[in-house]
């Protein structure tokens, strides 16, 4: 690494009982020094299938990573079970998060990617307030709002609305809401992905954007108003398109990311093209996270069959970003 190379990336640990430490371990064998990274996390709960290498600043973790996996400790109370969450470990695990954050807002780390968390153990174990972990970072941020985007090589999708009943979801669609997540991801894609110009499609809510007012209303009382008010400002913008003509070859090739109005229709194509290398990525916050696009996999915790393909996507693509390179 050079002098002036980007600051190496935190990788959280996540929940302890679930894949993470498994997955931490397997990025190391995969990346080596090539991608700089560290494991923030208490060292005894990983799994040992690798040289460990204990740092004391994250700046050591580009110097010795060749040594092995460089893990930046942070003491958790008591042993590892994986597939049976410890509620005494929650805050820990909670606190591991702040900790990353403030590295990154300091300028300590360059990226944050984030093992599995699991709501429900740190609800039980600490009160955790928040809806998921990508709320507890704009939290910890202090910023109002902040988009999932889904990312590989092949697809980058953003989803308007997201965990909420398909039944919910028109009248959750509100120009506003549409109109805030379109702005978040025009601006990331140009300050954090490089692309001066981004080109985005807009999907339409119902079969056939609507058909011109056939098939439901809400491309022409919610979508078009706000993609004619944005493109006045020189968004290049396309749609509303009809969602299952978006996402064939030579769609994708004319635009940058795809905005979709509910979860399934942004994740289906992504998850179909690339399955065990989609990568989350927060857009909207003022330093790059990334994360595996799966969860904790109590199922198969400590077994050593978890797949690291999203992970080590999601640490790469961080350093990628870190770089200035999308």
């Amino acid at each position: 690494m050079t002098a002036g190379a980007p600051a190496p990336i935190a990788l959280t640990c996540g929940e302890p009982a679930g894949i993470g430490p498994e997955l931490a371990e397997a990025c190391w064998k995969a990346l080596g020094a090539s991608v700089p990274f560290f494991f923030l996390g208490d060292p005894d709960h990983l799994p040992g299938t690798v040289p460990q290498v204990r740092i004391d600043r994250p700046e050591e973790a580009r110097t010795r990573a060749e040594e092995g996996l460089p893990v930046l400790p942070y003491p958790f109370p008591g042993a590892r079970t994986p597939g049976v969450p410890q509620p005494a470990q929650a805050q820990a695990v909670i606190d591991v998060i702040a900790r990353a954050v403030d590295m990154a807002q300091t300028g300590a780390v360059s990226a944050v990617c984030t093992l599995p968390i699991h709501k429900q153990a740190l609800q039980d174990g600490a009160g955790f307030a928040f809806p998921g972990h990508t709320e507890y970072l704009a939290h910890l941020a202090r910023v109002p709002e902040v988009v999932m985007m889904l990312a590989s090589d092949q697809l980058r999708v953003v989803p308007a609305t997201i965990h909420i009943p398909l039944a919910e979801v028109p009248a959750a669609l509100t120009p506003e809401l549409l109109e805030a997540r379109i702005r978040i991801t025009h601006a990331a894609l140009i300050a954090q992905f490089g692309l001066p110009a981004p080109r985005l499609a807009v999907a339409g809510l119902n079969p056939h954007a609507g058909e011109g007012g056939k098939i439901g209303r809400e491309e022409i009382e919610v979508i078009v108003p706000v993609l004619d008010r944005l493109r006045g400002e020189g968004m290049d913008l396309r749609g509303p398109l009809s969602a299952d003509t978006m996402f064939h070859a030579a769609a994708r090739s004319r635009y940058d990311a795809a905005i979709c109005m509910y979860h399934d229709q942004a994740l289906i194509p992504i998850k179909t093209l690339d399955f065990d290398r989609g990568v989350n990525v927060t857009l909207g916050l003022p330093f790059l996270r990334t994360s595996p696009d799966h969860g904790t996999a109590f199922d198969i915790a400590g077994t050593g069959s978890a797949n690291p393909a999203s992970t080590i996507e999601a640490l790469r693509l961080a350093w990628r970003l870190a770089q200035g390179a999308a």
